[in-house]
C-alpha cells in the first residue's frame, strides 16, 4: 500500500521541517510526481531560506568540482583521484536540468534570477602545489565533463583571467592556475524563495513561518505526530503525517534524535561557523569577475578553502573572500549555544569524544581562526589581493554547518564531510544532515531519498516518466555518455541563460 492517502484537516501526507533548499526541491518533485499530495512545511523562523540557503550565508557556488580541490585529492602512489569530483559534476548537471525544467515550464518565471555565469578557477603557488594543479589538470582533460579546463602559469595569461590577484605581483612569483568558463554563480535563497512560491500558488502546499516542531512520535496507525509551537501566539498544536521529511540544516540533529528511531542513534554533530569579508570597493568588485579557490591550510575543515567569490545577489555583484572558519556551540545561526551541549548524550558520547580526539589538528586550527584580528584576516585575504586595503572590506558572519559524526569501531567516531540521509528502515521518515555540497546537489540527494523512501512509486512507469521529463539523463551515468552529456548541458545552458 502506499504511504500516500487523502488525508483530512490537520493531516497530511507529508510534512517538512525546515524552509530550505532541501525542502523546497523535495516538495517540488513530489508534486509534480504526484499534484494530489497534500504537504506542509513548518519553519521556526519568520522568513523561508533564512539559514544555509540564504545567499550571504553560503557561497553560491554551484558546486562541479571545477575548482575545488579537495575534490581531487592525491593519493599515497601520485595519482589523482577523480572519483569525487565526477560524482559532484554529475549531480550539478541533474540539478542544472531541473532547474531548466522549471524555468521551461514557466514555475520559475527567470533564470536570471538565481544563476549566473561566472568562471571557475583554482590557484596555487610555489613549486609544489604547482606540480599537483597541472596533474590535477592532466587527469581532468581525460575526461569530457572538464576538458574545456586550462591551465596556465603565464603572468599575463592569469592577469587576464583575475586582474585584481595579479595587481603589483613581482614577475618572480611562482603561481599556477586553472580556469573554467563552464561555472555559475546560484543565489540558493532567491531560488529557494521561488520554488516555495510555485509549491504555494500551483499546489497549495502550507508553509507555516515562525512553528517549531517540539516533538515527534510514531503512533500505533504508523502516522507521525508532530507537535508544534506557534512563536507569535505561544500556541501548541498537534498534527500528523505519513510522511515527514527532517531537512531543518543544523537543526536537524536534534530533531532526528526526537524520532527515536533506530537507524538514527549514534549521530553527533560538530558545528563550524565562517565568516566573510565583503568588498565596499565599487572598483574592485568590477574588475574581478571569477570564483577563485585556493587550497585548504592544514588541518582546515573543507568548506574552509579559502576562495574570492564574485556574487549576483538579488541583481547586483557583489565580492566576498573567506570563508574564516570559526568555532561556536550553536548548530544554527540563530539557534542556541546550548545545541552543542544538549545533543550530547549516552548515545553518542563514544562517538563525539572518538571524533575529537582523531581531529585535534581540526580543533587548533578553529581555535586560531577565532583568535584572528581583522589585520590577521586581512593577511590571509592579501595572500589572494596583494594590495587589499582594509578600508575596501568589512567583515560578516555567513552560516553555520554542522559535520556529521558518525559511530566507528576503530576510532569511536569519525567526523565526515559532506552529506547524509538517515531514513528509517519502513521509509515513513529521514533527515538529512551534514554541508557541502549539499544545496548545488539537492536534486540527486532528494532523488536518493525519495529511492530509499518510496522504492515502489520511483519504479512505478508514471514515476520513471515523469522524472525523465524533468532531468532527461536520469538514470543514465553521463561519464560514460558523452554525447548526451554535451546534449544535456548545451539545452540546460540555453533555458537557464548562462553564457558560456
Amino acid at each position: 500500500m502506499s504511504i500516500f492517502e487523502h488525508n483530512p484537516d490537520h493531516h497530511y501526507d507529508a510534512v517538512f521541517i525546515g524552509a530550505g533548499i532541501m525542502s523546497a526541491t523535495l516538495g517540488v518533485l513530489l508534486q509534480e510526481l504526484n499534484p494530489d499530495l497534500k504537504i506542509a512545511i513548518f519553519e521556526k523562523l519568520d522568513r523561508v531560506a533564512a539559514e544555509s540557503s540564504d545567499a550571504w550565508n553560503n557561497a553560491g557556488t554551484g558546486h562541479a568540482a571545477l575548482c575545488e580541490l579537495n575534490y581531487t585529492p592525491e593519493m599515497p602512489d601520485g595519482a589523482i583521484s577523480l572519483k569525487k569530483a565526477l560524482h559532484i559534476y554529475e549531480s550539478y548537471e541533474v540539478s542544472k536540468q531541473f532547474w531548466a525544467y522549471l524555468v521551461e515550464q514557466g514555475h520559475i518565471k527567470s533564470p536570471k534570477d538565481f544563476i549566473h555565469s561566472i568562471p571557475h578557477l583554482s590557484l596555487v603557488s610555489g613549486t609544489e602545489n604547482m606540480a599537483f594543479l597541472k596533474k590535477r589538470y592532466d587527469a581532468m582533460q581525460n575526461c569530457h565533463f572538464f576538458d574545456s579546463m586550462q591551465f596556465s602559469t603565464d603572468h599575463l595569461q592569469l592577469r587576464e583571467w583575475m586582474p585584481i590577484i595579479m595587481d603589483d605581483r613581482p614577475a618572480s612569483d611562482q603561481l599556477a592556475a586553472t580556469h573554467m568558463d563552464l561555472g555559475t554563480d546560484v543565489n540558493f535563497g532567491s531560488l529557494t524563495r521561488n520554488m516555495f512560491m510555485h509549491l504555494k500558488e500551483r499546489y497549495g502546499v502550507e508553509v507555516f513561518l515562525q512553528q517549531e516542531v517540539l516533538r515527534l512520535n510514531r503512533k500505533s496507525d504508523k502516522n507521525w505526530q508532530l507537535e508544534i509551537q506557534d512563536h507569535q501566539t505561544g500556541h501548541e498544536k498537534r498534527v500528523t503525517a505519513h510522511f515527514v521529511f527532517i531537512g531543518a540544516g543544523g537543526g536537524s540533529l536534534p530533531l532526528l534524535d526526537k524520532s527515536d528511531i533506530e537507524e538514527g542513534q549514534g549521530y553527533g554533530g560538530f558545528p563550524v561557523s565562517g565568516q566573510w569579508l565583503i568588498c565596499k570597493n565599487p572598483q574592485l568588485i568590477e574588475r574581478h569577475h571569477a570564483k577563485v579557490y585556493g587550497k585548504a591550510a592544514v588541518g582546515a575543515p573543507p568548506m574552509s578553502v579559502p576562495h574570492l567569490d564574485t556574487r549576483i545577489i538579488d541583481g547586483k555583484k557583489a565580492l566576498l573572500f573567506g570563508p574564516y572558519a570559526g568555532f561556536t556551540t550553536k548548530f544554527l545561526k540563530e539557534g542556541s549555544i546550548l545545541d552543542l551541549p544538549r545533543s550530547i548524550d549516552l548515545d553518542n558520547l563514544k562517538a563525539m569524544f572518538g571524533a575529537w580526539i582523531h581531529n585535534l589538528p581540526l580543533t587548533r586550527y578553529l581555535i586560531q581562526q577565532v583568535t584572528q584580528s581583522m589585520e590577521d584576516r586581512l593577511e590571509g585575504l592579501r595572500e589572494f589581493v596583494p594590495n587589499a586595503q582594509a578600508h575596501d572590506w568589512e567583515l560578516a558572519y555567513a552560516g553555520q554547518r554542522v559535520q556529521v559524526i558518525k559511530k566507528d569501531d576503530a576510532k569511536g567516531g569519525v567526523l565526515e564531510f559532506g552529506t547524509e540521509i538517515v531514513c528509517s528502515t519502513d521509509g515513513s521518515i529521514a533527515a538529512l544532515l551534514g554541508a557541502s555540497p549539499g544545496a548545488s546537489t539537492a536534486v540527486s540527494i532528494m532523488l536518493e531519498l525519495l529511492e530509499r523512501c518510496m522504492p515502489d512509486q520511483m519504479r512505478s512507469d508514471a514515476w520513471q516518466k515523469k522524472i525523465k521529463e524533468m532531468i532527461p539523463s536520469f538514470g543514465i551515468d553521463l561519464l560514460h555518455a558523452p554525447d548526451l552529456a554535451l546534449v544535456t548541458r548545451n539545452k540546460t545552458h540555453s533555458v537557464l541563460e548562462l553564457t558560456h
